[in-house]
């Protein structure tokens, strides 16, 4: 069990983050209540997965739909340029 913030958690003293119900309760909390360095810690790969399942508010969720949106379309881009260095140009 973690001890954890208070102004991210103030209902209890810990968070038993192995618990995937209360891992999801946590994570929402962080990205709610959490400052800048807390969202930073997380794993944000999870909370890609997890976003349809966290019940935040529409227009945090839907800033953290567009992150993750942008971050796909970077990650392609950048996948489309190494893949064009290594093609020579023919003529």
């Amino acid at each position: 069990m973690d001890r954890m913030p208070r102004y991210i958690v103030w209902s209890t003293e810990h968070v038993d983050l192995s618990d995937e119900w209360q891992r999801r309760w946590y994570i929402r909390q962080v990205l709610m209540y959490g400052r800048a360095e807390d969202v930073a810690r997380l794993d944000w790969d999870e909370i890609e997965r997890l976003l349809p399942e966290l019940n935040l508010p529409p227009t945090l969720h839907q800033l953290w739909e567009s992150y993750f949106h942008a971050r796909k379309a970077a990650r392609i881009a950048r996948r489309a340029d190494e893949g064009a260095e290594g093609v020579s140009d023919p003529l």
